[in-house]
């Protein structure tokens, strides 16, 4: 067994795939239209046949409280990989990306937080070796 995608609830679908290609780089996977909303799917492209980021509407009501709740709170929702934290914050907020936390050194990890515009605060997370 593994992996196939992980969601994210959002409160724009067309809001948040602009954020997740434009701004964090991400590539569209699946765009199927599915009534309402769609089937939105996106991946890194350094991993394009890896997990899939659902971009997945927060319609239900206990998926909006879940999500304001965490928002509040200033708890995570999920988190990406990256190589370098220091150089990877300087691009986001190049391109506009607001941390509610800056780099930060915790035991083998340097880690930050980001607010994805859409509801949610993402964590960005270097291993170090």
């Amino acid at each position: 067994m593994k992996m196939y995608a992980k969601s994210v609830a959002v409160d724009d679908q067309t809001k948040a795939l602009a954020f997740y290609t434009e701004k964090m780089g991400f590539i569209v996977k699946h765009d199927i239209p599915l009534g309402e909303h769609r089937w939105l799917t996106v991946v890194s492209p350094e991993e394009p046949d890896g997990v899939e980021l659902v971009i997945e509407p927060n319609a239900h009501p206990a998926s909006q409280s879940f999500q304001k709740a965490l928002m509040a709170d200033g708890i995570l929702f999920t988190a990406f990989s990256v190589d370098d934290i220091e150089a990877e914050v300087a691009r986001l907020e190049g391109l506009g990306v607001s941390f509610t936390q800056p780099p930060v050194k915790a035991g083998g990890a340097i880690m930050a937080v980001l607010d994805d515009t859409c509801g949610n605060l993402i964590q960005l997370i270097q291993l170090l070796e």
